[in-house]
């Protein structure tokens, strides 16, 4: 009995036992459950928050972060890329101002207006200083004042003060030329040469130690490539930036005036950056802060569609001036147009490439100059130049491009089609001037 009671009160306390830890088990799952859905919760509302707060990142974020990170690091290495070439490159702009007498007498005519790209340098009447016009006195003969009358831009290519810029910035030969430095001062210039062909000049000033810029290779320009123009807005704000991106190559660009007088650029870069009255013969550069072009004409007709000429023709005249002491560029004498995808359909043509030679029924100008070596080889309107000595005419070897990597008086053969038959026709190169394209 008494050994049978003990072992009584001895197992009770055991029973106990098992029963608390049962419920402190039960009791820790629970709570343990209701903490991990609050945590949850908190951390799918709040995880962020939290993260950020102890420097820790959140998994399925890292992604959105780091492409957010990349936009904003390139968009940062843009603007100061671009910076440092407008940093790099202003002290190489200048103004070019044109002064010409103009009686006082004058209610502000500009002399330039009439000139195939006036539209694209020219200062209208009312910025022409009125007031240093005065009323014309009775009886009194008034004398003609040294006025400015227009202007443009250009940059520095060498330290002896030679300056690129476009022929119709400085094709008045009675006008006076006067570049403005970034410093301020005025230099004299005088006409070193000049390309009306490509609407290109070379001008030079008497001073030394002067920064050039780079010239870049035009084969390196891609669509979609950022770009910066700098120039001499409406004739007076100096070294005006402004930042686009080359929105098309070898353009064939025809700038006509009021009379009807046109100019014809080739091989034209295409850029939205915007290119302003008084920007013509500024330079188009790109990220390194090499030119990649000479900034030389904006449409009227769209918005935001500027053009400059490949720093590649320009280096072909620079050539030329150091080869012969003057620009001296090849002569075919044909008007043409590059053969495009509607003109091959419409003629059912087995070409997809090449320059068909075309008149201008407005102008009344021939497909073919009279007395031209294409003339003499043969060549009549309607042809199509397929090749010049075997390189195809397409959008990345325009015909004037090919053409002038010779010299006048050479002999280069072309392949044309004519009359529903190919053949090639040899033709001797003439020197173009400006009297020849008529």
């Amino acid at each position: 009995m008494d050994t049978q009671k003990e072992l009584a009160v001895y197992k009770k306390p055991k029973t106990i036992t098992m029963t608390v830890v049962v419920l402190i088990i039960i009791i820790s799952v629970g709570v343990g459950f209701f903490g991990g859905v609050v945590g949850g919760v908190v951390g799918l509302t709040q995880g962020s928050r939290i993260a950020s707060y102890f420097g820790l990142s959140v998994p399925g974020t890292e992604i959105a972060n780091s492409t957010n990170i990349t936009k904003e690091t390139r968009t940062v290495q843009e603007d100061s890329a671009t910076i440092d070439v407008v940093k790099q490159a202003s002290p190489s702009v200048v103004s070019i101002l044109i002064k010409k007498d103009v009686p006082t007498t004058t209610t502000g005519n500009n002399p330039f207006l009439g000139s195939p790209f006036e539209q694209f340098f020219q200062l209208g009447p009312q910025q022409i200083m009125p007031q240093q016009i005065t009323p014309p006195v009775q009886g009194e003969t008034q004398k003609p004042e040294k006025q400015t009358v227009g202007g443009g831009s250009g940059f520095i290519i060498s330290e002896d003060g030679m300056i690129l810029t476009n022929h119709h910035v400085v094709s008045d030969t009675t006008a006076e030329y006067v570049v403005v430095t970034n410093d301020g001062k005025e230099h004299p210039a005088t006409v070193v040469a000049s390309d009306s062909l490509n609407d290109i000049a070379i001008i030079k000033i008497n001073e030394k130690g002067l920064t050039p810029l780079e010239l870049d290779d035009a084969d390196t320009v891609q669509i979609g490539q950022t770009v910066i123009a700098i120039g001499n807005t409406l004739g007076e704000f100096r070294n005006t930036v402004t930042r686009g991106v080359v929105s098309g190559l070898n353009r064939l660009v025809q700038a006509s005036d009021q009379n009807g007088d046109v100019g014809t650029i080739y091989e034209a870069i295409q850029t939205d950056a915007a290119i302003n009255p008084g920007n013509s013969g500024g330079p188009l550069l790109n990220l390194s802060g090499k030119v990649m072009g000479i900034n030389t004409a904006v449409s009227q007709a769209g918005q935001s569609i500027g053009f400059a000429i490949p720093i590649s023709v320009a280096k072909r005249d620079l050539e030329s001036v150091k080869k012969f002491g003057k620009i001296v560029r090849p002569w075919l004498g044909v008007r043409y147009q590059m053969v495009d995808e509607e003109y091959v359909k419409k003629n059912n043509l087995p070409h997809d490439y090449g320059a068909v030679v075309v008149g201008n029924v407005t102008q009344k100008e021939r497909g073919v100059v009279s007395g031209s070596p294409a003339e003499k080889a043969g060549i009549v309107e309607g042809d199509i130049i397929l090749e010049v000595n075997g390189t195809k005419i397409d959008d990345n070897n325009a015909l004037a491009h090919l053409l002038s990597r010779y010299d006048p008086n050479t002999d280069v053969t072309l392949k044309v089609f004519s009359q529903g038959k190919e053949k090639d026709v040899k033709v001797t190169l003439g020197e173009f001037n400006d009297s020849t394209n008529k």
